[in-house]
């Protein structure tokens, strides 16, 4: 899994807002300057955050952009989703299916139950945390939670990758 830019900065720009209070906003100039990006990037990102109901804007002169739910709402998972699409798209093997129109293991394929497995810790992890947590300081326990989600998952994929090589070794 990759974090594309649109999703670092996204994220960025709802933890600035987060930090700012429920009460405050902020302009996308404002915005902008504090996390060092350009007006014109700042407004395309807040663009997709309005649109996906994360951020509210509010027009006039003294308007600017306010988050929309509580913090506790607003998990990681949602703010990703959001700005980038699903971890793993449901529709990958119909998208790379070599030179077939269809991927000769679109029936039985271990390769996308482990990729499938492994976006499903990540998608665990990612909506326990939530905005108040990025921007307020993780909670008590929480590196080693996330540590060991990540023991769990290595082997989970350990095994199952051992189940592909004796799949195979037997044919």
């Amino acid at each position: 899994m990759r974090i594309t830019a649109i999703e670092e900065y996204g994220l960025r720009c709802l933890v600035a807002l987060a930090r700012l209070g429920p009460d405050e906003q902020a302009s996308i100039t404002e915005i902008a300057e504090m996390e060092g990006l350009s007006v014109a990037y700042t407004s395309k990102l807040l663009s997709i955050l309005r649109k996906k109901g994360l951020v509210t804007a509010i027009r006039g002169r003294g308007g600017g952009f306010t988050i929309a739910l509580p913090l506790n709402q607003i998990s990681l998972y949602d703010v990703l989703v959001a700005l980038g699409g699903p971890l793993i798209d449901p529709h990958h093997c119909e998208k790379r299916s070599g030179q077939l129109e269809q991927c000769v293991h679109l029936k039985s394929c271990s390769v996308q139950d482990v990729l499938g497995g492994l976006a499903g810790y990540i998608q665990e992890f990612l909506t326990d945390t939530s905005l108040q947590d990025i921007a307020f300081g993780l909670p008590s326990g929480f590196i080693q939670r996330a540590k060991n989600q990540i023991i769990i998952a290595n082997t989970a994929l350990k095994k199952e990758l051992q189940n592909v090589n004796e799949g195979d070794s037997g044919a």
